[in-house]
């Protein structure tokens, strides 16, 4: 296994040596992660150099299109999609939301789809509203006990009607790592789509989407070391299928299709810097560019070990999701009895984490939590260190 070279990773990162965030340990990095520095020195240099129509004729304008393009085309490579698959938009809950509407028109009343009470309410919501143009919306549920979500479970719902089935890579409070590939395979051969929420897998190691089967994934950037923005990845057979959200003049550009407004410019081409960081990364540790993922996932594991062993042997907490290191991403949720307070006090002693309901609340509601109390969530990516975590657990035996 290769060891993660943690110091040579910090530096790629501009927030542990800035003055202002260099003390914090940063444990809440399922809301939003730190910028790597190509990210950054892409943003500033196109805000500087480029920042005017792109595409056009003059040497600048060229360059911030082609920049744009580069983004798209190098992202592609590491999700194993082909580049017109890629689109960005302002967000991963606003390109649900457009796609939902696209499969509103699509849909016939008397259709059904299948959401999950496990997910964020990205991927919840906007579908449960098609319920309202006559399509049957039925829920996978979790087991209550565990949050898991019992993949023959799914198959009594499939039947005929079932067109579409939306499910998370990984919940953001339950934080167990579904079986994409084998869940796809279900819907598939019952003939219903996919729609995959991977907001909070993506940040741990991009996934080979095209080997899932997925027909769409959606993952946001700025939780994967990037600017704010949300990738969607669509299949062409199904993108080709669904109306035109876009201008009618767009309609022919599977990328362009369900974006309805100009894109950030600034930002697209600034996700170049995701795929900069990434294969240097790989480079550095002597594998090929989609071999990140593993290096990354790997020094995760083994810092995961320790913290849920300290939490699961506590008797005044409950932690939601699998104890299993291997089968989770490192977003380790806990039911306390004041999760704001136990916020509050890791923030006393230099620990940023959140407490809230993390737009969970359905998920939260299943599992018997009060989303009113919310919860504490603990995450973190490869760029922590082990003394970060030490740290953490010994402010949790003061704290809670």
């Amino acid at each position: 296994m290769t060891t993660l070279d943690i110091d040579w990773v910090r530096s790629q990162f501009p927030a542990f040596s800035a003055e202002a965030t260099a003390d914090w340990a940063h444990f809440e990095n399922a809301g939003g992660s730190y910028a790597c520095r190509p990210v950054i020195d892409r943003l500033t240099r196109f805000y500087t150099e480029r920042k005017m129509q792109p595409y056009g004729p003059a040497a600048p304008s060229a360059a911030g299109g082609a920049e744009m393009d580069e983004a798209r085309r190098r992202l592609a490579r590491l999700l194993g999609v082909e580049t017109e698959q890629v689109a960005f938009g302002p967000s991963t809950t606003q390109n649900t939301y457009v796609l939902a509407q696209a499969f509103r028109s699509f849909l016939k009343p008397g259709d059904a789809i299948v959401v999950t009470d496990q997910d964020h309410e990205a991927n919840s919501g906007p579908w449960r509203r098609l319920a309202e143009a006559g399509i049957e919306v039925r829920e996978w549920k979790m087991d209550p006990a565990t949050g898991h979500l019992v993949p023959e479970a799914l198959d009594v719902l499939l039947d005929e009607r079932v067109r579409l089935v939306c499910f998370p890579h990984c919940s953001n409070v339950v934080g167990e790592i579904n079986p994409v590939a084998e869940i796809v395979a279900r819907c598939h051969a019952a003939g219903a789509f996919t729609c995959v929420d991977g907001v909070s897998y993506a940040p741990h190691g991009l996934p080979d989407v095209g080997a899932t089967g997925a027909d769409v994934y959606l993952f946001s950037a700025y939780k994967t070391y990037g600017p704010h923005q949300g990738i969607m990845v669509m299949r062409p057979a199904l993108g080709e299928l669904l109306p035109n959200q876009a201008h009618f003049f767009n309609a022919d550009t599977l990328y362009k299709r369900f974006t309805p407004a100009g894109p950030d410019h600034a930002q697209i081409a600034a996700c170049a810097g995701i795929a900069d960081y990434l294969e240097a990364l790989a480079g550095r540790h002597g594998v090929a560019p989609e071999g990140a993922h593993d290096v990354m996932r790997a020094a995760e594991v083994q810092l995961l070990k320790p913290l849920l062993e300290a939490v699961t042997n506590r008797n005044d907490v409950r932690l939601l999701g699998p104890a299993d290191p291997e089968s989770r991403a490192p977003t380790v949720t806990l039911s306390v009895t004041r999760p704001v307070e136990a916020a509050e006090a890791l923030a006393e002693r230099g620990i940023i984490a959140g407490a809230s309901h993390f737009y969970a609340v359905r998920a939260l509601q299943a599992m018997g939590v009060d989303p009113e109390r919310g919860v504490l969530r603990l995450s973190f990516t490869h760029y922590t260190s082990a003394a970060e975590v030490d740290r953490l657990i010994g402010a949790l035996d003061e704290v809670l």
